[in-house]
């Protein structure tokens, strides 16, 4: 067992989880690079550790029980507790023009297996070591696409955007963020959503105007609150407030 401060990264092969990774590993962290392709995986953790970072893959698709469960017991067998869980994996589907009644519920299956049921399956396999840290912090990360305040300002930057699957998803993430929050509220574990705003990344082919490491800035922070920071809370990027980070509205 362990005393370092570990944290596990979902989705950390590339994009704003790599860069997460590199961030929270450049502070003296172990990271456990969250991966379902084990080539992407592990070429990830030799980055990582080519960089100084102590970095570990561990095999890990979301959407699916086994391997889930088989993750958690290797956190548990190696390390003994878990200090972060930072929920990055996600994915983006649409169907048409993206607009609501072009919508197959095969995509919004498929996006909501990954974006929400693979961070409730996760979150509640490590929970029992994130219990066992002294002060665990999990990180969702979310968008402001989530947020319904955000997406219905006539006046706002989103307003044009209509879509169901990804924002859907990512408005459920914010509420499972907030019941975690609720449920975890007498414990020193922390939970919130993130937003690290519109980044360049593969998710959205490298058309956002925000870097990957701008965008692991939002989760870090959150990964590494004090402990009279806040919980149960959406948190990064505001793109209406002329940017900066901040609080968003769910």
């Amino acid at each position: 067992m362990t005393t370092s401060t570990i944290a596990l990264i979902t989705g950390a092969n590339k994009g704003i989880g790599l860069a997460t990774a590199r961030q929270l590993g450049a502070r003296g962290w172990t990271v456990l690079v969250g991966a379902r392709d084990a080539a992407r995986g592990r070429e990830a953790e030799r980055a990582l550790r080519d960089g100084g970072a102590d970095a570990r893959f561990v095999p890990l698709d979301v959407t699916d029980e086994e391997s889930v469960a088989a993750a958690a017991k290797l956190v548990e067998q190696e390390y003994g507790h878990l200090d972060v869980l930072v929920n990055n994996a996600g994915i983006i589907r649409a169907d048409g023009s993206a607009l609501p009644s072009e919508t197959t519920l095969a995509t919004l299956r498929e996006v909501y297996e990954t974006n929400v049921f693979g961070v409730v399956a996760v979150t509640n396999a490590l929970l029992p070591l994130l219990r066992r840290a002294p002060a665990a912090r999990i990180v969702n990360v979310s968008s402001e696409v989530g947020s319904i305040a955000v997406m219905t300002d006539p006046q706002g930057a989103l307003f044009e955007l209509t879509s169901v699957p990804y924002p859907s998803s990512k408005a459920a993430l914010n509420m499972v963020t907030a019941m975690y929050a609720k449920e975890l509220r007498d414990t020193p574990i922390k939970v919130n959503a993130a937003n690290p705003g519109y980044c360049a990344t593969d998710l959205n082919h490298h058309s956002g105007f925000r870097t990957a490491e701008q965008g692991a800035e939002v989760s870090v922070h959150l990964a590494t609150l004090p402990a009279d920071g806040p919980s149960g809370l959406l948190w990064g990027f505001q793109m209406d407030a002329g940017g900066g980070y901040g609080v968003l509205p769910w």
